[in-house]
């Protein structure tokens, strides 16, 4: 190994040990999701200028998708969003909805798309995305089981968003979780909407949000609503169901059938 590699080595092996020594707390800027339970066990809310991991098992990947867009409207402060996907995932689930992102809080034309051919590809994308202060956040979404992402390039990311203040939020479908750097990790699973408006057929998007890891607070499993005017998560709604009225006077109906038939 050369003597530059080495030095580079050395380096980014002290950062990490930084980061990592108990004796260095980073101080977060944090937005409140909105939901009350799930912002006083982040104590106040999402870290900014951290990396997020957003888990969800294959078919569970609408709903994982609608949570990371959520999270990211609420840290990206009007800023543009990258969002970076593998060309597998564009196979495996399409194209991402413009409309939908912007039904979510999201305004499209902040949002800018990048297809990556490969994982290596959409890794070196969004480290140096992170490392860009022009932007509110990056999304990475990662496609299944990868050995690329390990502990090194977690690492990477992480030193990326805390030097820039971006906010780092990665999607992985169809993979377990590993050790990694990540500030929080989730695990998301599609919750049952509310009952729609006269004027709409659809209810507000609800998700089961499971929160596996908090570095610095205890962790928890919610049912957490989006609200869409207010772009932010809140908890479930209570909404009456209407019940017909049994009639005031029913004299045969305890009538057999066969001795009304009679």
């Amino acid at each position: 190994m050369s003597g530059a590699r080495m030095s580079a080595l050395a380096t980014l092996r002290g950062q990490i040990e930084r980061i990592e020594t108990a004796e260095v707390v980073h101080q977060y800027d944090r937005v409140a999701l909105g939901h009350g339970e799930a912002d006083r066990v982040l104590k106040g809310g999402l870290a900014r200028a951290a990396i997020h991991e957003v888990f969800c098992e294959g078919r569970q990947g609408a709903a994982a998708t609608g949570f990371v867009s959520g999270l990211a409207g609420r840290v990206t402060a009007r800023k543009p969003l990258l969002w970076v996907r593998q060309d597998f995932s564009e196979i495996e689930t399409g194209a991402l909805s413009m409309s939908g992102l912007a039904e979510l809080g999201l305004d499209p034309r902040r949002v800018v798309m990048v297809r990556a051919a490969d994982v290596e590809s959409a890794l070196r994308t969004s480290a140096d995305a992170l490392a860009c202060d022009a932007l509110g956040a990056v999304v990475l979404e990662l496609w299944g089981e990868t050995k690329q992402f390990d502990l090194v390039a977690s690492r990477k990311l992480t030193l990326a968003a805390q030097s820039s203040g971006v906010t780092g939020l990665l999607l992985r479908m169809a993979a377990q979780p590993l050790p990694s750097t990540a500030e929080t990790r989730w695990m998301l699973r599609a919750a049952h909407s509310p009952p729609g408006t006269a004027w709409s057929a659809w209810g507000a998007p609800r998700f089961d949000a499971e929160l596996l890891r908090n570095r610095h607070g205890p962790c928890g499993r919610w049912i957490m609503e989006w609200n869409c005017d207010e772009c932010q998560f809140s908890e479930p709604s209570t909404y009456s169901q209407p019940v017909a009225a049994a009639p005031a006077h029913r004299p045969d109906s305890a009538v057999p059938w066969q001795r009304r038939a009679g």
